[in-house]
C-alpha cells in the first residue's frame, strides 16, 4: 500500500497531466534532489565528487542527448563524441575571444554551435535512415576529429594541440581552473544537468516530442498526419547535439581541466551509446541508470578488494571487473532488452499491486 494512487484525486486536467501525478513520485524526486544538492556536497569526499559524480553527470547528460535522437526520434548516431568535442572547443573559443563572459553562459552557448553542426550532419537523415545514417554520423565523427587536429585556430595554435581551461570565477568563487574545488564544480554540473533534464522531459511530453516519436514509429504515417520530417528530424538532431555539446564543455571545463582530440574519439561515442542501450532507449531515467552502470559500477568494483582487505593486484582487479561488467551487460540484455529503465518500470507496476498477486494479461 506504499505506492498506490488510492485517495489521490485530481481536480483539473492540468493536475491529471502533470509530469509526476503520483504523490510518491514527487516525494522520490524531492529526496533525490536533496541528496544531490545537500547530502553529497556535505558528506561526500573530494575524490567521490571529482572522480565519480562529476563524470557520471557529464556522461548522463550526453546520454540524454543521444537518447533524444536515437531513443525518441529513431535516428541512429555514432558521432556523439565529435559533437561533445564541438561543444568543448566552442566553449574554449568563447572564453578566449570574450574573456569577461560568465563561464556558465559560455558553457550553455557552446551547445548552440554543436546544435548547428548537428543540423548540418543531420541533413542526410532526410533521405536515409538506419544503418546508412549511422555510417553518415560515423563520417561526421572522423571529419570533426580531423578538424580538431588540423585547424590550429580551434586550440589557439598551442604547441601541445590541447585546449587548456582558464580560471574563471563567479561571485569571487573559482569555478574552473586548478583552484576550483570539486564541490563547486559538482554543484555547477548538477545544477545544469538537473535543469536540462527537466527541459528535456517537458519537451518530450509536448508537441515536439510527440512528433519525434511519430517519426520514430512510422515516418510515412507521421507525414500523412501532418508531421513535417524536415523539421522533426533536424530539430531532433539540433536538440540532441546541443545536449552533447554542453556535456562536452562540462567534461573539459568542470572535469578534465584540459583535453586533446583523443577525449572526443569514437570510443566515447560507443561508450555513450552503450549507456543508452543498457539504460533503456526512450527513457530519461535510463540515461542516468546506464551512466551509473557503465561508469560508476566499475569504479565501485575496483575498490571492493581494498575495502575487504584482499591483497589483489590492480591488473587482476581490472580484468575481473571487465569480465563481471561484460557478463552483467549480457545478463541484463537477455532478461530485459529494453534496458534498466524497463526493469524499474516493471518493479513499480508490481509494487502498485502489492501485496496482492500480480495480474497477468
Amino acid at each position: 500500500m506504499l505506492y498506490r494512487e488510492a485517495g489521490q484525486f485530481k481536480t483539473s486536467y492540468a493536475a491529471d497531466q502533470a509530469m509526476l501525478p503520483i504523490l510518491q513520485d514527487r516525494i522520490g524526486i524531492l529526496v533525490i534532489l536533496l541528496v544531490a544538492f545537500v547530502g553529497i556536497p556535505v558528506f561526500a569526499t573530494d575524490f567521490f565528487m571529482g572522480s565519480i559524480m562529476i563524470p557520471f553527470l557529464v556522461f548522463a547528460l550526453a546520454a540524454v542527448g543521444l537518447n533524444i535522437l536515437t531513443g525518441y526520434a529513431g535516428q541512429l548516431s555514432l558521432g556523439t563524441g565529435a559533437f561533445m568535442g564541438v561543444g568543448a572547443y566552442s566553449c574554449y573559443k568563447i572564453t578566449t575571444l570574450f574573456p569577461d563572459t560568465n563561464i556558465i553562459i559560455a558553457i550553455l552557448l557552446s551547445g548552440v554551435f554543436s546544435a548547428i553542426i548537428g543540423v548540418i550532419f543531420g541533413l542526410p537523415s532526410l533521405r536515409i535512415k538506419g544503418l546508412y545514417l549511422a555510417i553518415t554520423t560515423l563520417a561526421a565523427q572522423f571529419f570533426l576529429e580531423w578538424c580538431f587536429i588540423r585547424i590550429g585556430w580551434l586550440y589557439n595554435y598551442n604547441d601541445s594541440g590541447a585546449i587548456e581551461v582558464p580560471q574563471r570565477k563567479i561571485f569571487d568563487i573559482a569555478v574552473t581552473g586548478a583552484s576550483a574545488t570539486p564541490m563547486v564544480r559538482y554543484l555547477v554540473i548538477v545544477s545544469i544537468v538537473a535543469v536540462l533534464s527537466l527541459v528535456a522531459a517537458n519537451v518530450l511530453r509536448g508537441r515536439i516530442g510527440r512528433s519525434w516519436m511519430m517519426i520514430r514509429d512510422m515516418d510515412i504515417a507521421a507525414e500523412l498526419m501532418g508531421i513535417r520530417p524536415l523539421y522533426a528530424k533536424l530539430s531532433a538532431f539540433a536538440f540532441s547535439s546541443y545536449y552533447c555539446g554542453v556535456a562536452g564543455a562540462l567534461m573539459v571545463f568542470m572535469w578534465l581541466g584540459s583535453a586533446e582530440v583523443e577525449a572526443f574519439d569514437i570510443n566515447h561515442s560507443f561508450l555513450v551509446l552503450f549507456m543508452v542501450i543498457i539504460g533503456g532507449m526512450g527513457s530519461i531515467l535510463g540515461c542516468f541508470l546506464g551512466a551509473a552502470f557503465i561508469w560508476v559500477l566499475p569504479i565501485v568494483m575496483r575498490g571492493l578488494p581494498s575495502l575487504m582487505g584482499l591483497d589483489i593486484l590492480a591488473a587482476t582487479t581490472e580484468h575481473i571487473t571487465n569480465i563481471v561488467i561484460g557478463v552483467l551487460i549480457i545478463f541484463f540484455l537477455i532478461v530485459e532488452p529494453h534496458g534498466l529503465a524497463r526493469l524499474w518500470q516493471i518493479g513499480k507496476e508490481k509494487l502498485r499491486s502489492w501485496p496482492f498477486p500480480y495480474a497477468s494479461s
